[in-house]
């Protein structure tokens, strides 16, 4: 791919108006956008976008930071109907406006397709993070509504799929309502990261990296985004400014303790020097909601087995999906049995977390078993009875997203209804 300054946007807007109309004249059928643009494997020097095209041609992506002057190009080297462009020798912490091509002509363009490099280092982010949000439904459009009501003009930084993004078999066809066509405006301009489901792996192989699950996300595997290399997409790692991010497969991948995905994230974890770790998959540990931690085969093992290495490397919070509830865990360490062996003793904090309450949770920086908050937020579609797990402090059935807002050494945790209220909140501070 190549890099060409001074290329006037006008100038290509105005060539594509007379193609376009010699196509027609010649019957040639148009190229027109059936998916995307979305962005993945966002780094401080290097972001993918990704689009599809109803007819095979040459992807390019003009790209600059003023919105009317995209001052440098990138093509890539295929013709086909999946486009993907890496643009690369970025800067940290810079917007960039980009407009998509095919051959010499633009397709799309405009002050809503950018993006925000990751900054080398802390600045306050947010993060969106939706659950079981695949269903393409009146709930799913209401809960993203609710999210931009709340957020209002603040720029999502990122953004966490924790599983089900596709229901009922994770076709293609299912991604298409369930994902580009329920999130187009964020796509655009939001780096979006994603976890696998038990509903998506009903088109894809975690152990073969195919189906439209694998085809249609590009997570780093050889560490491309920080991180220890996973080699493969089934399981990763990514660093945002302070943030580390560890996101497992609770389903189609080993999760023995001596296999391959949590040998590696026992590593991932104890090499990482932000301040703050997040993990996310999609099975929990922890639930009473349309799913039983206690009974089910993915959530057991991933309590026993994943939960010892997370803690032992002091990570702050884990976020899951699967049960259509939102359920909020106290700052929690050591609890690996069923919910009747959960103790007291277990909890690092018995309180709210919440500043105007009993205060906020405050763990010492990089230290092990010092507690984690554990979140089910598998409501981003549809909303099922709860009952309270005992590690639990709140317990909801309330359609709704979660919000991550980070800065220095504060965690604000923020559960945000389909109607755009806040319905539960906490704070964590390090230090």
């Amino acid at each position: 791919m190549s890099k060409d300054s001074s290329f006037d946007l006008l100038e290509v807007q105005t060539a594509s108006l007379t193609q376009a109309t010699a196509k027609i004249e010649n019957q040639t059928p148009k190229s027109s956008i059936i998916r995307g643009p979305y962005l993945q494997q966002g780094t401080d020097s290097s972001i993918i976008i990704r689009w599809a095209t109803n007819i095979p041609a040459q992807g390019s992506v003009l790209y600059g930071t003023e919105p009317h002057k995209l001052s440098f190009k990138a093509t890539e080297t295929a013709i086909t109907c999946d486009h993907k462009v890496k643009l690369q020798e970025l800067e940290s912490d810079t917007k960039y406006y980009y407009a998509i091509a095919t051959s010499a002509e633009v397709t799309q363009g405009s002050e809503d397709n950018f993006f925000v490099t990751a900054p080398k280092q802390p600045k306050p982010t947010r993060i969106w993070v939706v659950g079981d949000s695949g269903r393409g439904n009146d709930i799913a459009a209401q809960v993203r509504d609710g999210y931009l009501k709340f957020t209002g003009t603040r720029h999502t930084d990122l953004w966490l799929m924790l599983g089900d993004n596709a229901y009922d078999t994770g076709t293609w066809d299912e991604y298409q309502q369930g994902v580009f066509e329920m999130y187009p405006q964020i796509l655009r301009n939001s780096v979006l990261w994603t976890a696998i489901g038990n509903h998506d792996a009903g088109s894809a192989s975690s152990e073969w990296q195919t189906g439209p699950y694998y085809e249609l996300f590009n997570p780093p595997t050889q560490g491309e985004a920080g991180g220890v290399p996973s080699g493969t997409a089934a399981y990763y790692s990514f660093d945002y400014g302070n943030i580390h991010f560890i996101c497992l497969d609770s389903y189609g991948s080993d999760r023995t303790s001596t296999g391959a995905m949590l040998t590696w994230a026992a590593e991932d974890a104890a090499a990482s020097n932000q301040d703050w770790q997040i993990a996310f998959w999609h099975h929990p540990p922890y639930t009473k909601g349309s799913h039983d931690s206690d009974t089910e085969i993915e959530l057991i093992e991933m309590r026993e087995r994943a939960l010892p290495v997370l803690e032992a490397a002091g990570v702050d919070l884990v976020l899951s999906g699967h049960s259509h509830s939102y359920e909020r865990s106290y700052l929690i360490d050591g609890h690996y049995g069923t919910s009747d062996t959960f103790t007291l003793q277990m909890m690092r904090d018995r309180g709210s977390g919440q500043e105007d309450n009993s205060g906020a949770y405050q763990k010492p920086s990089d230290a092990a078993h010092t507690g984690t908050v554990y979140i089910v937020a598998g409501t981003s579609a549809r909303a099922d009875e709860v009952s309270p797990h005992p590690a639990m402090h709140t317990s909801l059935s309330i359609p709704g997203s979660l919000v991550l807002d980070v800065q220095e050494k504060r965690l604000d945790v923020t559960f945000v209804d389909d109607l755009g209220e806040v319905q539960d909140y906490f704070t964590m501070k390090k230090g």
